[in-house]
């Protein structure tokens, strides 16, 4: 296999940091361009990979995150993503790089510049088409009655041109591709590779698998978690509105991640129905799926959901909704459920069945743990490695269309 020089264009971390380790690993010539600091790229095993920081810009990044909404600079948005972009552009000229693998939002500047020289360009979205995605989350903040963290009509634009620019749009899910086909991209220009998973880090001991079972089969109420962001668009009404409908279902319901300010009242109203954790270091995740019997994701938008691999290599059996990488990872029945959007009444009867049919249930969680076979990293670095292959085998496909 040639090795291929590889550069990764990230606004901070997402699963990058991964798939540069995993690239390298299977001996890719990989610079990774971010505004991490350097140190900070290093502590996530990235070691195999060159390493361009602009830390000043992310630490400016954080500052302004800090501020409240009515308090931050109706320019930051724009500044944040053209200044990276920009930065981006100047240091990826001069080499000759193989493929271009950069994150949207921040990659307008480098596309259009005649001065990045490279064979591929490929465009990481990591959710639905960005108008799709806005629609979604208007949807909901009519329903809910709060503002939401929406796209700009000027980053929509932005994103627009992206799609554009790039040879090809990288996505994580059958579901985030069926919205650029919703929106009029030609699917011939959309590639869909899943992420992958810790395994060694996530999978469950055989003895920690059978005491779920066991404690599910005691009859003791039963453990549901979720983990990741508290806010509208993850679904957090839809789960109040799930737990309004079970008064009588002995559940101990465990909530871990970072709550927005919309979500505040709502986790207010669930009081004594909910446990909350703040967002946990990596290290502490595996502990918490181990100690359930049932993950719950009844996200409104998701690209993918990383945590859901996490609670598939967990051995939990899954409830989510449609708008995720559910479809492609869970067996609907067998180790876990898939919902339409919206539909708490769907949610409680789930987790009702759950709590009555307990020797199903168990069944259901013993397949969980011993069937599915988990994406480590390195399938997804190969997957990577065929799909740009194909990209610098074919003519470039840019479309009329985004």
């Amino acid at each position: 296999m040639t090795p291929l020089r590889i550069a990764l264009v990230v606004q901070g971390r997402f699963h990058a940091f991964d798939l540069a380790r995993a690239l390298s690993d299977l001996g890719h010539d990989v610079t990774v361009f971010t505004n991490y600091p350097a140190w900070a790229v290093r502590r996530f095993g990235v070691g195999g990979s060159r390493i361009r920081s602009c830390w000043t810009h992310g630490a400016a990044v954080r500052g302004l995150e800090r501020l409240p909404r009515g308090l931050r600079p109706q320019q930051a948005d724009p500044w944040i993503h053209r200044t990276f972009g920009r930065w981006a552009a100047k240091a990826l000229a001069g080499t000759a790089w193989d493929v271009v693998h950069c994150w949207s939002g921040v990659s307008e500047e480098l596309l259009m510049s005649p001065a990045v020289t490279a064979r591929c360009t490929l465009l990481m979205r990591g959710s639905a088409h960005i108008a799709i995605q806005d629609e979604i989350l208007r949807q909901e903040e009519a329903r809910a009655g709060v503002q939401l963290d929406r796209p700009s009509r000027w980053m929509i634009d932005r994103e627009r041109r992206e799609y554009l620019l790039a040879d090809g749009i990288v996505v994580l899910s059958s579901f985030a591709r069926d919205t650029f086909a919703q929106a009029g991209v030609p699917l011939d220009r959309v590639i869909t590779l899943p992420l992958g998973v810790d395994v060694q880090a996530f999978q469950p001991a055989s003895a920690e698998a059978a005491t779920r079972a066991q404690r599910i089969r005691a009859g003791v109420p039963l453990r549901v978690l979720y983990v990741g962001t508290l806010s509208m668009r993850k679904g957090l009404l839809d789960l109040e509105a799930a737990l309004d409908r079970l008064p009588d279902v002995p559940l101990d319901v465990r909530l871990v991640g970072t709550v927005m300010p919309e979500a505040v009242g709502v986790l207010s109203r669930l009081g004594s129905r909910v446990v909350h954790r703040d967002a946990v270091p990596q290290r502490e995740l595996p502990a918490e799926y181990h100690a359930a019997d049932v993950f719950v994701f009844p996200t409104l938008e998701d690209g993918f959901g990383l945590v859901l691999t996490q609670a598939k290599a967990a051995g939990l059996p899954v409830l989510c909704t449609t708008n995720c990488a559910g479809a492609d990872l869970i067996r609907h029945g067998e180790d876990g459920w898939i919902v339409p959007v919206r539909s708490p009444g769907a949610i409680a009867g789930r987790l009702r069945w759950c709590h009555a049919e307990r020797e199903p249930f168990a069944l259901m969680a013993e397949r969980a743990a011993s069937v599915f076979r988990p994406r480590d990293w390195t399938t997804v670095g190969r997957e990577f490695d065929v799909m740009v292959r194909r990209c610098l085998a074919a003519p470039t496909t840019r479309a009329h269309s985004a």
